[in-house]
């Protein structure tokens, strides 16, 4: 299975037909899709002027995206490369905590709850705020474009959306704020926050405060 750096080459080389450019693009998304591989694709194809099914698209055009794909993922990696390294001193020292770093899928990292609404901006310059917000204290508003008005996503199962009020009011265990015990810091449960309503982004949990899960719009809860 090809890696992301042997299809980023693919992309460039200029030997190869546009239809296998383009394609190789899209199975860069397989490796590392910050929104999600639709949203993501479509981020791209709006930014760089490539039409998300044209098949014969400007290769120029196509390296660009490519470009943008790369320096978020370069955001993203040397993230995970502290946290990695921060985490490795603090067990030395005996501190033990939530490992809330992505698992390093092609997931999203900050996944847009729907493909067509998203953040404004190239890819590294979200991702470089959301980098921002998990090694600060958790905040009160989207970490992204700083929206207060999140809500959790709607259709939400009525015993769905009851966990979700039990994961943001629930008092403290070793897994974390309001988790229950043994949930996976890679689950999605523990990642996925609230929808932001002015970039349209599911906030990561650990971005927000208690404060801010617990005020979320739980309408899904109806």
């Amino acid at each position: 299975m090809a890696g992301f750096r042997s299809l980023a080459h693919q992309v460039r080389d200029a030997r190869n037909d546009r239809a296998l450019r383009r394609h190789s693009l899209r199975r860069c998304l397989e490796r590392f899709a910050p929104y999600g591989h639709r949203a993501t694709w479509w981020h791209l194809c709006d930014r760089h002027g490539i039409g998300p099914e044209d098949r014969a698209a400007d290769p120029l055009r196509l390296v660009a995206a490519l470009e943008e794909l790369e320096e978020a993922r370069a955001v993203w990696l040397e993230y995970e490369r502290q946290f990695a390294a921060r985490r490795r001193r603090e067990k030395h020292d005996g501190l033990r905590r939530p490992e809330w770093a992505w698992s390093g899928s092609g997931d999203a990292v900050v996944r847009c709850a729907d493909p067509g609404v998203r953040p404004q901006g190239a890819l590294g310059e979200v991702l470089r705020r959301l980098v921002e917000a998990l090694e600060s204290e958790p905040g009160t508003g989207c970490p992204v474009c700083g929206a207060r008005e999140l809500h959790w996503p709607v259709p939400m199962p009525p015993a769905v959306a009851a966990k979700a009020v039990a994961r943001a009011s629930g008092p403290a265990t070793a897994d974390g704020p309001g988790e229950p015990a043994g949930a996976s810091p890679h689950s999605g449960w523990a990642w996925d926050g609230p929808v932001c309503a002015g970039c349209g982004i599911v906030v990561p949990r650990p971005a927000l405060a208690q404060t801010a899960l617990q005020g979320a719009d739980l309408a899904g809860a109806a």
